[in-house]
């Protein structure tokens, strides 16, 4: 690295041999590619073939808005950027290319802010969500007709290593904004995470069924894309799980009737409208990332029905995970929530993800917390 203090700042930035020796290629890069690399300090550098573009700009999520960056292009046509050092956790990530948003040919697509998105992962030193050498379950596609939204709804189930030699619980799981259902599968290791904890004893095994976040009917889907509309497709989520996808998940797996529900950001909010709606249905409700929608100041709760948590005589266990470094409003909204559950003397478990945001480490996190409670 001498060597490559003495060139000019311009070569260090154009020339890939000038890229740190502490590189090592994120776990989203595809076989064969060496970029996006990530180094110890967790600065991260990109390499991609943009030969007739004049500006090329690094932008991404909610992971990637502080992030520094300075870029520059070789005489091969290659644009070389490098960054300050970034986050822990799982970041999408684009390049605005000329002024129009590209992937990185580099890595792997996960479906996020509403279309296939490139994705980096930046190591935190944790193996909870790796492969190991454990029995595996395994993901499977299932779909169902549902009258409420007039069409065929997808979703996928994880079935863990002993499923078929007894019957077992279901955890409904919900993905965010701008993800689909390959959420949980892909950005999330779920497998992977349940998996191990199985294997470890540390929780009991249970079918997860992770649904799609949005039930709209086909007229329903003209409506602006705003807070009412998805407070609507929530209340239909609502009709479907209890009165169509139970019972179809009841029917057709080998189940003993005990269920949990949960979901991140978007999904934390169904998982509140649906678990305290149902009180008697669930026995632990999950938010991960808690968000409130509709709410005002006089009355933060107007379109969730989490009173009846009070006056139910079944009382879920309520799980709430957070990001440390999540932004003020989703900050705001753990403390709406808090404050209430502590007010109205309603047990809860909080748990604060160090050094993450709005991201997939957190929720990772969340579900890995989360697991063991449940089921007891």
């Amino acid at each position: 690295m001498q060597y490559a203090k003495k060139i000019s700042s311009i070569l260090v930035l154009c020339s890939s041999i000038a890229f740190s020796q502490t590189y090592k290629p994120s776990s989203t890069v595809l076989p064969g590619k060496e970029f996006p690399k990530i180094d110890t300090e967790r600065k991260a550098e990109f390499r991609v073939y943009f030969p007739d573009a004049k500006s090329v700009i690094l932008d991404g999520g909610d992971g990637m808005k502080s992030v520094q960056s300075s870029a520059s292009k070789d005489k091969d046509g290659f644009w070389n950027i490098s960054t300050s050092p970034m986050e822990i956790g799982f970041h999408y990530y684009w390049f605005e290319v000329d002024g129009q948003r590209r992937n990185d040919p580099n890595t792997q697509l996960y479906f996020g802010y509403g279309q296939p998105t490139s994705g980096v992962e930046v190591p935190s030193g944790e193996d909870f969500f790796f492969e190991k050498n454990v029995k595996h379950g395994k993901i499977v596609d299932d779909s169902l007709n549902s009258e409420i939204t007039q069409g065929q709804r997808n979703f996928k189930v994880y079935l863990p290593p002993s499923y078929g030699s007894k019957k077992l619980p279901v955890l409904y799981l919900y993905h965010g904004t701008g993800e689909d259902i390959t959420g949980w599968v892909k950005q999330g290791y779920i497998r992977n995470i349940l998996d191990n904890l199985f294997a470890e004893k540390k929780a009991e095994e249970m079918i997860v069924v992770m649904d799609n976040g949005v039930a709209l009917n086909p007229e329903q889907e003209k409506m602006p894309d705003d807070y009412p509309r998805t407070v609507l497709s929530s209340k239909n989520l609502d009709r479907i799980v209890t009165g169509e996808l139970i019972p179809y998940v009841e029917k057709k797996y080998k189940t003993n009737h005990k269920k949990a529900i949960a979901g991140l950001s978007r999904g934390s909010y169904q998982a509140m409208l649906i678990g305290a709606g149902h009180p008697e249905l669930f026995s632990a409700i999950g938010v991960f990332s808690p968000v409130i929608y509709e709410g005002t100041a006089t009355e933060p709760f107007k379109e969730l029905p989490i009173n009846n948590l009070l006056t139910s005589k079944k009382k879920p266990y309520f799980f709430i995970g957070i990001g440390q470094k999540e932004d003020d409003r989703f900050l705001q909204f753990n403390q709406e929530l808090t404050h209430f559950l502590k007010t109205n003397k309603y047990p809860y478990f909080l748990y604060e993800s160090p050094e993450t945001r709005h991201e997939w480490l957190t929720w990772r996190r969340s579900l890995y917390q989360f697991a063991p409670k449940i089921f007891k």
